[in-house]
Order: structure tokens, then sequence, then C-alpha cells
């Protein structure tokens, strides 16, 4: 299966990606069309921890600035550093290259309830 079919999608624009007990987090290729050029990133630290819904990030583009949500709440194992440094990749690969974070999931199965699969998310924005 490719990333794409793997993934779920909030209908805030993030996407999780299951690796075992490790959860990938981004954004979707739709958050970052209508963000524009990216021009900062801020993420959150190793070991902090999230609820589902609670703000972990923040991100700036030309165009605007916006809040990125948990879409599932679990603590911080891993944070995407190149992409603090350069957040203009993002508007290159916003999947496999230009993930978030990555988390363990506290309570994956109850908080991922209302994530849709990637076609579901695109017919949703139609």
């Amino acid at each position: 299966m490719s990333f794409i079919e793997e993934m779920l999608c909030s209908k805030s624009h993030e996407y999780v990606v299951e690796d075992g007990n490790v959860y990938t987090i981004g954004l979707t290729d739709y958050a970052i069309e209508q963000l524009g050029d990216i021009v900062f990133l801020e993420l959150p630290k190793v070991n902090d921890t999230f609820k589902k819904g609670e703000t972990f990030a923040n991100i700036e583009s030309v165009k605007a600035a916006s809040e990125i949500y948990m879409p599932v709440g679990g603590k911080v194992v891993e944070v995407n550093e190149e992409m603090v440094d350069s957040p203009e990749k993002l508007n290159e690969d916003c999947y496999e290259g230009g993930w978030l974070i990555k988390i363990e999931a506290d309570s994956f199965n109850s908080d991922s309830e209302d994530l849709m699969t990637y076609d579901d998310y695109k017919s949703e924005l139609e």
C-alpha cells in the first residue's frame, strides 16, 4: 500500500499514518495548497503530550498563519527538524518527507473514530 492509501485524515486537514505503535502526523496536500508558500513552522518537543484536538504546532505562509491540531492524542517521540529548518519543503512534499511529528498514541482506536480515508476526505472537500 502507498502512503496515501494508509493514511487517515481529519476534518481540520491533518493526516495520521500508523506504523506499529508509532503514528506519523502531518498536513494534507489540500491544507498546504490552501496555505500557499510556507515560511515558518513551529513544532513541539520530544516527550510533549497532547490530547486529540489540542494545538500542537503553528505554521505560517505568505498568506496566513494557522494552528495545527492533534488528530489523535499521544506523546511526541520524534520531530521532523528538517521541516522546522526548511518549512518551504512542505510545499514540495507534505507526505513521506514532509511529516511533522511521530507519536505514541494513548487511545488510537477511540480517537480515530471520526478520521476518514484519503478518498473520503477528498470527497468531503468537493
